[in-house]
């Protein structure tokens, strides 16, 4: 039975329908635009047109918009009435749409009509028009008809609606390389066809047909459809080689990658590849299967460029099919790897130097200009090696700017950029101030390979294209002349065969070599040709020329300071430092290109070296080229330790930190010249902050503070218009006005940063290879432990492998000042003893260490080894900061993060007991003393038969005997009492010319002391540090004879087997 009163549901449905017909359904249209598919937004709701305002308008929204109206995709959203102002209601506002919504009006919104918005900000779309775009009929995908999809129905396009600029556009969208022609097509006459009604105006740059401008032509007639021929190109790369820049070539097109078949392929082809992927210049073209066979399809094209520089997307490509490639003609190529340098206005293998910033080239500066970095250049474009930097008549001035970038290489590296490269404050360069080279070329080109420098190693030589081995059965001084003067490398000091594990493999160029000793090339000896390892006893043959001697700075933070090193017959060696002074810095700082000396540090200021000690008693004008140049003892000859090794400190060591904030926030400095400095930030960009960032390990960006909240500078200002991009990683390699210490026109110039990173905190681990780094400083050998930030705690010191503590005995303020400076924590605010921040484990370095509290280093200080047990861990010293970094540290060593200090002062109550009770029973002792002498000297009265001369003689012979004792003794006894010492009995000035600063047994040089690597903790104390020192057991030590201190260390055991050696 029916309910009564209710309507049915049909009725129900028919009743809300009518009402919606009533009301009308909501419509959506672009106005104003160029065709149906741009303009801008408007909604009909209620029977009446209205606008939608911009709040937050994206791509997105737009994309429903074109969705709704069969448009294709959006190709721009827009804001501020960009196709004039509308009128009526604001229906819609602050649209939020997903992308999947079917209608704009099912985006998210505030509501139909609940907000009126001024039709100022009344937004526009401009949709594709098209979802697809084709070219059909050609030969390949890359060329026919153009045809675009509107809804689903693909629509042609007229020629009179295209040009070339539109076809470029056509064929990059398509992957078909560049545009070869636009042609009118198939006269239509009575086709029946959609066309389509508007006019492309691209500029050619666009990444897609749809973002070109258009216009409306409303036709539906059309003479000629266009026709669009693309290159086929849509790129390259190598595929199945060892490396990214080798391999067999694959070729893009038309979508598909396919092996590259070209009968006619060769160097010039494959050099253009080379340089198009940014891989630097085409070493080899290899031939047969090298790289596989490929399993995809296989593009028959011979590519015909003709002139070096071409793009190979412009060479023509020729008869492309997908047949089947015979064997032996895929494209293979060997490039070098290394882009971004080039020899221009010469030949292939000599001209100007041009380097590569970005997309933009530029020739190279000749102000830090050397034949090692030459030498890597040529190596680099495979021209063999350096023969001359000077300016040929034939060079011209080249165009461009002018690159001021230093190159300091080796000459073993593989590219250019691989040497350390500065850049920021080099002088400006004219014109004719460009870098040359003339290159020896391939041919017959030799090369030493394997060794420390360009001038040592195993000899090789370049024979029908590749490097192959020399072997000898009777290499000799004379042979290796030879090649060091072929090679500009100076005399041969040395000819000798390879030991097995660094003999070749591969093809044998030459054998059995045979010199005078005065032919200008190897290949004017003598010689036996082989390309198989012969029979016989032939062995690898190796060069030592005097042009390797090297010289470099170890242990500081970069290349511009450190402990000395010599490279010399091979080894690497250390300079002691008597005599060493600011003159010999000076000739060690202008070989390095580091600019003049600021500081000359002796005492093993970097560290203590190990094996040679190659030369002592240096003694520079400072005018030498070459420190070797300078006067000394011969080589190898010393009277000296490592713990005398000599360091420098160069003008134009760099070093960058923030100040005032924190280690990713501050003011920017920048140290040089031995001096802090502000920087200046005048066109400063966001990159270069980023890049300052990153340099300093704080992240990746950074922005540039207005504010100066982080305080003036009151030293120089170095640098202004510094200039970084993308592919800098370091602050150093950025280009800048020179340096110039008021390069800002007021304070208010300076460059503040703060950086959207941290940085990481380095964990104990990292030093597990700390004493065998040469990065490794004396900052990162020293840490606090147990405390409540990393400004205070138990002071652990890392020696011979592992951490251990320090003494407490004579430890106090002075010490403690100079662990807080060290550590970047400011001054002391206590220094602890008894193992106030709790007993360490392992060793106990160190005990009665003397520091001024001026010291840059603990290992600057005086102190002894513990050698026996006279401390435990209940006497671990330890330090509390104050955490303020004083801003004129010194930069020679690595900075750490830091924190503020807690403000805790901490003072032991039994540390106050033993200096009261101390005192007290020094007193007591010292009134027992005197009580027991007078007693003796009355005892001594009463005696008649004493005998004054002979009691006289024996107590003197017992002196001279415990003076003897102590003169041999490394390590004086200490006697718990408050005793007063006695006056040192050497002279004055017995410690400056003939005896070192410790106490040493007689005996060889390398004894036990040696072995327990002792100085590598002990600091040499200074000229006010003497008498002190005699109070705390740092006793002189006696020299060994002469004799012994002129002997030569012998060499050390290489490795090689020697066959004659230039004497010297």
């Amino acid at each position: 039975m029916a309910t009564k009163g209710l309507l049915s549901a049909p009725v129900l449905w028919l009743i809300l329908l009518s009402i919606q017909v009533s009301l009308g359904t909501d419509e959506l249209r672009l106005s104003n635009g160029t065709g149906p598919c741009s303009g801008r937004v408007e909604v009909k709701h209620e029977e009446q047109w209205g606008t939608v305002c911009d709040g937050d308008w994206t791509i997105r929204d737009a994309e429903v918009v074109c969705k709704q109206l069969q448009c294709g995709s959006a190709v721009k959203a827009l804001n501020r009435a960009p196709f004039g102002q509308g009128t009526g209601p604001t229906w819609l506002y602050r649209v939020d749409c997903r992308g999947n919504e079917s209608a704009l009006w099912n985006c998210s919104h505030t509501g139909w009509g609940a907000f009126t918005c001024p039709h100022f900000f009344d937004i526009g779309v401009i949709c594709s028009g098209f979802s697809d775009m084709h070219l059909t009929g050609g030969d390949t995908a890359c060329s026919g008809h153009l045809k675009v999809k509107k809804e689903e129905t693909w629509a042609t396009v007229c020629f009179s609606h295209i040009d070339f600029k539109t076809a470029s556009v056509i064929c990059n969208e398509l992957k078909c390389g560049q545009a070869v022609d636009t042609l009118r097509g198939t006269h239509f006459g009575d086709r029946h066809e959609l066309i389509w009604q508007e006019e492309f105006h691209c500029v050619g740059n666009e990444a897609h047909l749809a973002d070109c401008p258009r216009s409306m032509h409303h036709t539906n007639t059309c003479s000629h459809d266009a026709t669009v021929v693309c290159s086929g190109y849509g790129g390259y790369r190598l595929a199945n080689g060892n490396t990214t820049c080798s391999g067999r070539v694959e070729l893009l097109h038309g979508g598909t990658w396919g092996t590259l078949c070209d009968y006619l392929w060769d160097s010039p082809a494959a050099n253009i590849l080379c340089q198009q992927l940014d891989c630097g210049v085409a070493l080899l073209v290899p031939s047969g299967q090298s790289f596989g066979e490929g399993n995809g399809s296989v593009w028959n094209a011979t590519f015909s460029c003709q002139k070096n520089g071409s793009l190979l997307r412009d060479c023509p490509v020729r008869a492309l099919g997908q047949d089947e490639c015979p064997a032996g003609k895929e494209a293979h190529v060997v490039c070098s790897g290394c882009p971004g340098g080039r020899l221009v206005n010469g030949t292939t293998c000599s001209g100007i130097v041009e380097i590569r910033h970005g997309d933009t080239w530029g020739r190279l500066c000749r102000s830090h200009w050397n034949l090692q970095a030459a030498s890597v250049l040529c190596h680099q474009l495979n021209c063999g090696y350096a023969k001359s930097i000077q300016m040929e008549d034939d060079f011209v001035d080249g165009n461009g700017p002018i690159w001021r970038d230093a190159f300091h290489c080796k000459g073993t590296e593989s590219c250019l950029w691989d040497c350390v490269q500065v850049t920021l404050g080099n002088p400006t360069c004219s014109a004719k101030e460009a870098a040359t080279v003339t290159c020896s070329g391939l041919a017959e080109s030799l090369r030493l390979s394997g060794g420390e420098s360009r001038c040592a190693g195993r000899v090789e030589i370049s024979l029908h294209g590749g490097w192959s081995r020399v072997l000898d059965d009777n290499w000799d001084i004379r042979d290796a002349h030879v090649v060091c003067r072929q090679l500009q490398c100076g005399t041969a000091e040395k000819a000798y065969y390879l030991p097995k594990s660094e003999r070749g493999t591969g093809l044998v160029g030459l054998r059995s070599v045979q010199c005078t000793g005065n032919e200008t090339q190897l290949m004017l000896c003598n010689t036996s040709h082989y390309q198989t390892v012969p029979t016989g006893v032939s062995e690898d043959v190796g060069v030592i020329c005097s042009g390797s001697r090297q010289m470099r700075l170890v242990n500081g933070t970069n290349r511009c300071a450190g402990r000395v090193e010599l490279y010399h017959h091979g080894i690497w060696g250390t300079i002691c430092d008597d005599n060493w002074d600011l003159s010999d810095a000076n000739v060690v700082c202008k070989q390095l290109g580091c600019g003049h000396a600021i500081k000359a540090f002796e005492s093993a200021h970097y560290g203590e070296g190990s094996g040679q000690i190659w030369l002592d008693d240096v003694n520079c004008t400072g005018g030498e080229s070459d420190l070797w140049a300078c006067p000394s003892r011969a080589w190898g000859q010393h009277n000296c330790q490592h713990k005398e090794d000599a360091g420098v400190l160069c003008s134009d060591f760099l070093a960058l930190r923030l100040v005032n904030g924190n280690d990713c926030a501050g003011r920017v400095e920048v140290f040089y010249n031995g001096t802090w400095g502000s920087v200046c930030s005048n066109h400063m960009s966001l990159l270069t902050a980023a890049t300052i960032c990153k340099h300093l390990g704080c992240g990746d960006g950074g922005g540039i503070i207005t504010d100066f909240k982080y305080g003036r500078g009151s030293g120089p200002t170095w640098l202004d218009h510094i200039e970084c991009t993308e592919q800098h990683s370091s602050l150093w390699q950025c280009q800048s006005d020179p340096w110039d210490p008021q390069s800002c026109s007021n304070r208010a110039e300076e460059t503040h940063i703060t950086c959207t990173g941290r940085k990481e905190t380095t964990s104990p681990a990292a030093f597990a290879e700390c004493p065998n780094s040469t990065s490794c400083s004396d900052r990162e050998k020293l840490r606090v432990m147990g405390g409540e930030d990393e400004c205070s705690g138990r002071v652990e010191m890392w020696h011979q492998g592992s951490w251990g503590t320090i003494c407490d005995d004579a430890w106090d303020v002075a010490d403690a000042n100079v662990v807080c400076r060290q550590l970047g924590c400011g001054s002391a605010v206590s220094a602890l003893s008894e193992a106030a921040f709790g007993e360490g484990t392992g060793p106990i370095w160190l005990e009665k260490v003397h520091c001024k509290g001026t010291e840059l280093s603990l290992w600057d200080c005086p102190a002894k080894p513990l050698l026996g047990k006279n401390c435990d861990h209940k006497e671990d010293a330890a330090v509390n900061c104050s955490g303020v970094t004083e801003t004129t540290a010194s930069p020679t060593r690595a900075d750490r993060p830091r924190r503020p200090a807690t403000g805790s002062t901490r003072l032991s109550v039994p540390v106050i007991l033993c200096i009261i009770l101390g005192t007290l029973l020094c007193l007591v002792l010292a009134i027992l003393a005197g009580q027991i002498r007078r007693a003796r000297a009355q005892q001594r009265g009463s005696r008649l038969s004493y005998d004054p001369f002979s009691e006289a003689v024996y107590e003197e012979i017992d002196y001279n005997l415990m003076r003897e004792k102590q003169g041999v003794t490394f390590l004086s006894v200490e006697i718990n009492t408050c005793s007063v010492p006695e006056a040192s009995p050497l002279p004055e000035n017995a410690l400056e010319h003939d005896y070192d600063d410790a106490t040493e047994a007689p005996g060889p040089r390398d004894a036990s002391l040696s072995e327990q690597n002792e100085q590598e903790i002990i600091g040499i104390p200074g000229e006010s540090d003497r008498n002190k020192d005699s109070q705390t057991d740092w006793i002189p030590r006696n020299r060994t004879s002469e004799a012994e201190r002129s002997s030569s260390p012998a060499l050390e055991d290489t490795g090689y087997d020697d066959i004659e050696e230039l004497g010297h």
